[in-house]
Order: C-alpha cells, then structure tokens, then sequence
C-alpha cells in the first residue's frame, strides 16, 4: 500500500452535500467532491480524494455498508495474485483506465475496498 486514495460514502444529496462543506469548511468541490493534495516524504505530489456518493449507488456492492475506501498500491496484479492464494473475497474484474487500474475487494466484516494502482505519479 502507498496510502489512501480515498473515502466514499453515501449520501442522502451528494450535491447540497458538497455545497456545504465548501461553505462551511472551505472545501473546493467538484463533481467528484474534494481532493486533497499533498506531499510525501520525498517531497512528491500525492492526492487523497473525499467523495460523496448517492444513497442509492451500486458502485460499493456487495457490501451493505455506507462507505468505501480506496487505497493506493504498487503492482496490483501481483498484491491481487496474493488476495487469491490467500482466500480474499475479490468482486468483480480488475478494470483498466488511461488512469490507473483498480480491483475491488471484502474485508472479513463486508466492507468493499477498492485497490488503486495509479498511472500518474502525483496520485502515487
């Protein structure tokens, strides 16, 4: 793992939601919600990503749960190869974008979590 990429979480209006924190806490949303960018200990660009997302969103089935989390990983083949031999709960299919690629698996409780291989170093 290189960090989090991210928290998702449902939400009765994503959109008012959004507006809020940016008028109470100063967030700069945008469609997708917040990015917050930072530096590693190496002095890199990295980013971590609050979204929110509707009540009635599929994206984080199976799990029954009102959250998700994202994390970052290097070789998500290879971590993938050792969730496999080790009994893991993978859903669905690894997908690859201009972005990166992702897999998604459970935790022993249900939560999904969504794993991140980024292509772009800033997200690293």
């Amino acid at each position: 793992m290189t960090g989090i990429g991210g928290f998702f979480f449902k939400s009765q209006n994503p959109t008012a939601l959004k507006d809020w924190y940016g008028q109470h806490l100063g967030l700069n949303v945008d469609q997708w919600g917040c990015t917050f960018w930072w530096k590693d200990a190496q002095g890199n660009d990295c980013s971590t990503q609050w979204s929110p997302f509707a009540d009635d969103t599929k994206y984080f089935d199976p799990s029954e749960k009102q959250f998700m989390q994202n994390f970052r990983v290097h070789d998500l083949d290879g971590l993938l190869d050792k969730l496999r031999a080790a009994g893991v709960t993978l859903v669905g299919t690894p997908e690859a974008y201009d972005y990166g690629k992702f897999a998604w698996i459970l935790d022993p409780e249900g939560n999904k979590i969504e794993l991140w291989e980024p292509i772009d170093s800033a997200f690293q």
